[in-house]
């Protein structure tokens, strides 16, 4: 009766199916969990596969197995919501609002409504006790209250830097934190692999899914294209001289490289990347200087809306942080400068190039401490 119980997402990989293995060897009552996502009809998505896999990992462990469908929330909060945020020009993350809708949202929820103590997933990242850091941030007046509960908690990298998982996790807090395990995150993916032979998972030689699923083996562009209508417009370059063209602006976003046509191209010419964008006209602009310098356009600090800060403090204003602007991306020394609850803004020591919608995420060497989306 004193054993703690953990809803493990398995998703029929093998990162959450160690974590279910260890979780049952620390003692713990493990039950898996397979959450259904949403696929559009047109594509194929071998969701079922996953859950087939997830059930023999579960059958291998000897925990109960269920299912939650949360689907609906899914292409609610995931699916519309990225189709929604591409018509309008901008470059979301859906594996963000997929962890903070889906995973650490209705899973959580209803976890802990049915009475698990925690929900535990595969993801490369820590948890780390908030009082551990008490020197880290300074509360802000009176706006972002710092808890003081044993149960405050702080989020922190992965410690396999080539798998680290903080970005897509941004968006939590301290009270979903409480109720959060991430048992691989102190372990490399190479460690995790020899785990999964040590326990004889049946998923312990599957190789790693990418992407999202409801993609399929379609690309984001084609399935875009089943949501919005191609236009054909201008590529221009610095100077505003059509060198080009492409099938809307929609579908492309800063930093490319491919997708677009330049007609004018001497052989002397390196790779065009996107610099910018003119929604209205539908016009790209291009560039072979990947970022731009300050005095051509080049941005030296973000605006962000809906930030969070995990720790509910501001980063200090005066202090250099890293941050990253998308997945894996390098980390850029910045500071820090909170508007309203809400937003931020992001100065860089260097020029960047960030896309409207990207997640900005701050972190203090190891700790991520939150983030927001680019205006």
């Amino acid at each position: 009766m004193n054993k703690k119980t953990v809803f493990v997402g398995l998703s029929g990989g093998v990162d959450s199916a160690v974590s279910a293995a260890l979780l049952k060897k620390q003692g713990y009552e493990v039950v898996g969990v397979f959450i259904k996502t949403w696929h559009p009809d047109f594509l194929v998505c071998n969701e079922e596969e996953e859950r087939l896999d997830a059930m023999r990992v579960a059958a291998h462990l000897d925990i109960p197995f269920l299912t939650f469908d949360l689907a609906d929330v899914y292409k609610k909060e995931v699916g519309v919501y990225m189709i929604r945020e591409y018509k309008m020009g901008r470059t979301p993350n859906p594996d963000v609002m997929c962890n903070k809708e889906v995973k650490f949202g209705a899973f959580l929820k209803r976890a802990l409504a049915v009475g698990a103590d925690f929900v535990a997933t595969g993801h490369y990242a820590k948890v780390l006790p908030l009082q551990n850091f008490s020197g880290l941030l300074q509360p802000s007046a009176g706006t972002f209250p710092v808890q003081n509960s044993a149960k405050a908690a702080l989020l922190g990298k992965g410690i396999d830097p080539t798998k680290d998982q903080s970005y897509f996790l941004w968006t939590l807090n301290q009270k979903q934190l409480s109720n959060i395990i991430f048992p691989i995150g102190h372990l490399k993916k190479t460690e995790v692999r020899r785990l999964a032979k040590k326990f004889k998972l049946p998923v312990a030689e599957k190789r790693d899914s990418q992407g999202i699923c409801f993609l399929g083996a379609v690309d984001l562009k084609e399935f875009l294209k089943h949501y919005i209508k191609e236009k054909k417009g201008k590529v221009v370059n610095t100077k505003g001289e059509e060198i080009g063209y492409h099938d809307g602006v929609v579908f492309h976003t800063l930093g490319e490289r491919h997708g677009f046509t330049i007609t004018k191209k001497s052989s002397t010419d390196g790779a065009y990347y996107v610099i910018g964008k003119d929604i209205k006209k539908n016009i790209l602009i291009v560039s072979q200087n990947r970022v731009l310098p300050l005095d051509k356009g080049g941005l030296r600090g973000v605006e962000l809306k809906n930030t969070n800060w995990i720790s509910k403090s501001c980063p200090l204003k005066d202090k250099s942080y890293t941050c990253q602007i998308r997945y894996h991306g390098e980390f850029l020394h910045c500071r820090v400068v909170c508007g309203s609850k809400a937003s931020a803004k992001v100065i860089f020591e260097k020029p960047v190039l960030v896309a409207s919608g990207q997640s900005c995420v701050v972190y203090d060497k190891n700790v991520c401490l939150g983030g927001g989306v680019v205006v």
